[in-house]
Order: C-alpha cells, then structure tokens, then sequence
C-alpha cells in the first residue's frame, strides 16, 4: 500500500462543504465534496455519546495548539477520498463549526463557533492537519484499517465485520439497525441489550437470523440490495416474545431470543398462564435467576438448573446429616435412605458428609420448599440419579 504525507491541509478545507445527517448521526462530506467522511465500513459518530466530552475535547485540543494525531484518507479515485481513521475527530470539527454544539470558555461561558472572536474563529480555521493519503487493493485497505483502529475506542467485532463486508447490505442494514433515532429502537431495547450506534441491535438481528454464522452470513449477502430477509426473522422474533410474554421485565434484555424462538415457537402457549407463572416465579424467593424463568417457562418449566434455585445452607444440610447417621447407626443401616432400602452393598453404608448432596423430599418445582423440614441428605449416586422426581 503507497502512502503520501499532506500537510498542507487545514480545518477550513476539510470543514468545506461539511453537511451533517441529524438521522443517521453522521459527517457526509468535506474538501468541497471531494472526502466522504463516513464511508460504510466506518463506526457511527460515537463521540457526541457520552454528552459531547470528546467532541469538546477535539475543539479544546485545537484552541490549545496540541496535536490532534494522524489522519488517514483513502484514495478512491483521483481527486475523491474517504476518511480511513480520523471520522471522529473530522466530525467533531464539522459539527463545531456548523454549529452543533458549544464549548466551554474559560470563564465557563457556553460559545458557539459563530460566536467566538475572530482570531479565535481563524486559529481553528487555520490549523494544519497531519493528513496521509493511502492507495491500496480493497484488502489491504480493510486490513490497515482494522489494524489502525486498535487503538482509541476498540472496534467491536459487529463493526470490524462491516468493514470487511462494506457494501449496499451493511449500508441498508445500518440505516435499519444502527440508527438512534429509528422509532422501533425503544421498542427493540425491551429485548436487546446495547446501543444502536456500537452496532449492538444490529448484530443481534444478524446472529439471530444466521444462527449464529455471522460472517459467513454477512458475506453471502454482501451486495444484496435489500434487507428483507433480515428485518423480517428479527421482527418475526420479536413478535413471537411480545404473544408469548404479555409481561415486560428487565430481564428480558440480553436473552437468546433468536434460538428460543427456533427451539419453541411451533409451540402453542397461554399467554394468561404464562404471564401468571412467571409472576410467580418472580414472586418466589428461591429463584436466583430470573433471566432464565424464560427459558424455564417455555421449556415446560422442567429444568430448574435454568433458575439456579436457592440451595439448602450448611448449617441445615449439618443438621440434617446428623439426624440422619445417628438414626441409620442405630438401626444398621445406610444414612442414604434410598441406599438403606436397596440390596447392595450400599445398603448399610455410612457415607460422609462430602460423599452426599442435599435433596429436596418433594420437589421444588413441585411445590417443595428449601427447609430443613423438606430436605434430606443422599449420597451423590442417588441425589444425580432422583433429579426432579
């Protein structure tokens, strides 16, 4: 890959003819047209997210005379670029000069870039940026392009793969999935954790749909041009977890939704029935787990390892190892009570305290609670072996 070191490139020409997109959260242009800001396989703005710290932090960098580092442009075409790193920063001064935001003065005054003094105006203006312009194969610009963007903020992996599969499904699929300002997004976070600018919602319908197979996904349907059957599985999902659970709990964010739904949906549910087994499970002091109460629920409510519940405490399980030795001793006979009912030669053995797990006599799932009156000691053959019975 060829580089060539600009120098002569300052603010004002980069700003030139800078539009920023409020929907879509994104820098469109600069050089007069010549720089795409944020081509397809770059991040989202993400530097206005954590209330404008870092976008200020670019402008006060600027007035301060520090450096503001390396950028690296594309070569498209002659005379055409794209911002390969530095969007963030590019960015940050477009929207400061249009007028996007204010800094603070050092008397904490809120300024806008319209109304700064004019030698302040022509510093910001006039500052000269460290500009390598690149040419390369598609490859060796997606590869230089990761590797550049380990430092800062880390890529995560959704946006590392809309580099490597940059084309008109990731453009559709971003303008569905990573904008912040989509009307479905509030809906969508009931279920979805993360933020639509870091890729989250988007990489969530993607593993949903590809059963996992991200890439292999993203590659095969890299110059569709159109979404359809993405938008569709993810809305379908949803759509299924809105009949099913009338109820909406925090807890439902993050849940493996995509497979629950290819293991269940051919399932007929109650959503009455549901809804009040799961307030009860919620209700229930025992349930360690409340994300998987879901799963539990539509797997039958039979694996209760899903709930982690609540295990009998040592000072119970000590109490009731006692009882049961000093009664198995006295009649010669095993302190397991299902090996004292055997024909083995388990039927008298005295197991130790570590050779046993504490049981429920009846059930949890069926009503038994964790007690010292419904808990019994067994050995761990026998303990493995009654399960949920």
């Amino acid at each position: 890959m060829q580089t060539n070191l600009k120098t002569d490139i300052d603010v004002q020409a980069i700003c030139d003819g800078f539009v920023y997109n409020e929907l879509e959260g994104k820098g469109l242009h600069g050089l007069s047209g010549k720089l795409t800001i944020q081509p397809e396989y770059q991040r989202n703005f993400i530097y206005a997210a954590d209330g404008g710290k870092r976008e200020m932090a670019v402008i006060d960098s600027v007035l301060k005379g520090y450096p503001l580092g390396l950028i690296y442009f594309n070569t498209v075409e002659k005379d055409k670029f794209e911002v390969l790193d530095g969007q963030q920063r590019i960015t940050s001064l477009g929207r400061f000069v249009s007028d996007k935001f204010a800094i603070q003065d050092t008397d904490g005054h809120q300024q806008y870039f319209s109304g700064m003094a004019a030698d302040k105006r022509a510093l910001i203006m006039n500052t000269k940026l460290l500009v390598y312009e690149c040419q390369g194969s598609e490859s060796e610009i997606k590869e230089w392009f990761k590797t550049i963007n380990i430092a800062g903020v880390p890529l995560n992996e959704q946006e590392l793969l809309n580099a490597v599969y940059s084309g008109p499904f990731v453009t559709l699929a971003k303008e569905a999935f990573s904008n912040s300002q989509n009307a479905h997004i509030h809906k969508w976070s009931s279920y979805v954790k993360g933020a639509a600018i870091r890729q989250d919602f988007l990489a969530c319908a993607l593993d949903w749909v590809s059963k996992g197979d991200v890439s292999s996904y993203m590659s095969s349907h890299r110059y569709d041009n159109n979404i359809k059957e993405l938008s569709t599985y993810f809305t379908t999902v949803i759509q299924w977890v809105e009949s099913v659970f009338t109820d909406t709990e925090t807890e439902m964010r993050g849940i493996e939704w995509g497979r629950l739904y290819e293991q269940h949906h051919k399932k007929p549910y109650d959503a009455k029935a549901v809804s009040a087994k799961l307030q009860e499970l919620y209700g229930d002091a025992y349930v360690k787990n409340r994300k998987g109460v879901f799963e539990y629920i539509l797997g039958g409510s039979v694996d209760t390892q899903l709930l982690e519940i609540r295990v009998f405490d040592d000072a119970i399980k000590k109490a009731v190892y006692a009882t049961q030795t000093q009664k198995a001793n006295a009649k010669h006979k095993s302190n397991c009570p299902l090996c004292a009912l055997g024909h083995d030669a388990n039927k008298s053995k005295v197991w130790s305290p570590a050779e046993m797990d504490a049981d429920h006599v009846a059930a949890w799932s069926k009503g038994g609670q964790t007690n010292i009156k419904n808990c019994q000691m067994l050995c761990k053959t026998h303990n493995r072996a009654k399960g949920n019975r």
